[in-house]
């Protein structure tokens, strides 16, 4: 009998193998230094392995752990500071970011990344795709925590200020290369750490921020160390009339000239691309992140994703950032997205339960470039996994016969709470209602006596831009 580190067994095991969800009914899985050796059934895992620990899924069901693919996680610390506001990134989030980018914010943004992380742990997301500065303190605390993560450092050369509508942004040629040098400091000192959870990617945060040469430089970079391109893509009205004004074209059509349209490029959003530009990105070969509950409340709208796979492209889900989405939970994500899509269509057949399932795990690592690591419960691969209790009001009562109601409950009724267990690389992070490698009460302590200054420190710049919030505040409604 092989000692190993974990078994695993349950009656419900969804593996996304193949191309549906890879449901196997009473089954185990061994898992050792990480990886995962043998699915079978519970009495031939449980005769050919002795394992030092045995983690019985009964009433549970197993399933890879979520992906993640797009986060501003250092902003959870302005968590509920910028919806129901127009002209959002400027008027909305952009007092409040002042605060963030200052001197002073370095350790709000610490803080807004764990909480961030505390959240989307307790969820079941086990890969985190994280975006912003300050990266490396991002990457020693995915280090502690025992998460996986593809970090991207943010280029950009665009000034940073509150711009009017239709005021061209202002490049700092300087600020671009010192955030480039960062992005490849990062990158010398956390590829492939912890243990080889992490990766790192380039961010030019997009392509109104930053100059055609920033942008070319950038792929030559990523060519030459085989990571790809994590950038907004086409994401809003804002982004196409800047490239309009430069270029004269749409931002997919420039970059399509441009060579940038392929495998390298991660695209997020498309907020703004019609559904022939989404799907020239996808037959270029480029992913899409799409995060519905984000651009939902920030801009009204549900970006193409559907017909960026019709034309072959894989998606993957991202929250984004809290004060647009309010929360790092791909549970939401998968539920916005299958809801929007099917209002957006008049089809209710359009984003099954099982298709956005499959965007939270094995199409979010494809897309990601990860799909032979992670993504699905299949022998050789890491052991990223979560359980979830099927005695929760929200997934009961539970059928089998004639259909199973699993995904459709955990898509459409699920909150989060359902997650009892998440482990990654075969070692378990959180149980028992607790992450095991940190002090949450702590944590959110930190967060809540922290926000009283930001308030402070934004509140001349809220009040002077007066935006919808403003409104709100003084006629009594928030």
């Amino acid at each position: 009998m092989q000692k190993i580190d974990l078994v695993v067994s349950g009656p419900h095991f969804y593996t996304m193998a193949g191309p549906g969800v890879g449901y196997q009914p009473d089954r185990a899985m061994a898992v050792d230094r990480g990886r995962i050796l043998a699915i079978g059934s519970q009495a031939e895992i449980l005769a050919s392995y002795q394992a030092e620990r045995h983690l019985d899924a009964t009433d549970q069901a197993v399933l890879p752990g979520f992906i993640d693919a797009h986060m501003h996680t250092a902003e959870a610390i302005l968590r509920g500071l910028a919806q129901d506001t127009s002209h959002w990134m400027m008027y909305g989030l952009g007092p409040f970011a002042e605060v963030l980018e200052s001197s002073q914010g370095q350790a709000a943004r610490e803080v807004g990344t764990q909480l961030a992380f505390i959240e989307a742990i307790r969820t079941g997301t086990t890969t985190f795709g994280d975006f912003g500065n300050g990266m490396d303190s991002v990457c020693r605390w995915v280090e502690k925590v025992g998460v996986r993560a593809c970090i991207t450092v943010t280029i950009r050369e665009a000034v940073r200020r509150i711009y009017q509508p239709g005021e061209l942004y202002e490049f700092d040629a300087d600020m671009g290369r010192r955030s480039l040098t960062e992005n490849l400091e990062v990158m010398e000192k956390w590829q492939g750490g912890a243990g080889g959870r992490i990766r790192v990617l380039f961010g030019p945060q997009g392509a109104d921020f930053v100059s055609r040469e920033m942008l070319l430089e950038v792929r030559r970079l990523a060519l030459e160390h085989q990571t790809k391109i994590h950038m907004h893509t086409q994401q809003g009205d804002r982004e196409t009339a800047q490239i309009m004004k430069r270029y004269g074209q749409r931002p997919i059509v420039w970059l399509d000239d441009l060579g940038y349209l392929d495998s390298n490029l991660l695209a997020v959003h498309l907020t703004d691309a019609n559904e022939e530009e989404a799907a020239l990105v996808a037959q270029r070969g480029a992913s899409m992140v799409l995060c519905s509950g984000s651009i939902g409340i920030i801009d009204g709208i549900v970006p193409p994703a559907h017909a960026f796979q019709k034309a072959g492209g894989k998606v993957a889900l991202g929250s984004d950032q809290a004060p647009g989405n309010n929360c790092h939970n791909i549970i939401n994500e998968m539920k916005l997205t299958a809801l929007f899509n099917k209002i957006r269509y008049t089809d209710p057949e359009v984003m099954p339960a099982w298709k956005v399932l499959r965007m939270a795990t094995i199409e979010g690592a494809e897309a990601l470039g990860l799909g032979q690591e992670i993504g699905s419960l299949e022998e050789g691969k890491r052991a990223d996994f979560i359980l979830l209790d099927l005695n929760k009001p929200s997934m009961t009562p539970l059928y089998s016969e004639p259909m199973r109601n699993i995904v459709p409950n955990l898509v459409y009724s699920a909150r989060g709470d359902e997650v009892t267990t998440v482990v990654v690389d075969g070692r378990v992070v959180y149980e028992h209602g607790k992450i095991q490698t940190v002090n949450e009460s702590e944590i959110l302590a930190t967060a809540q006596g922290l926000a009283q200054g930001i308030g402070v420190a934004a509140s001349k710049r809220f009040w002077e831009i007066d935006g919808s919030n403003a409104h709100f505040m003084r006629e009594g409604k928030l």
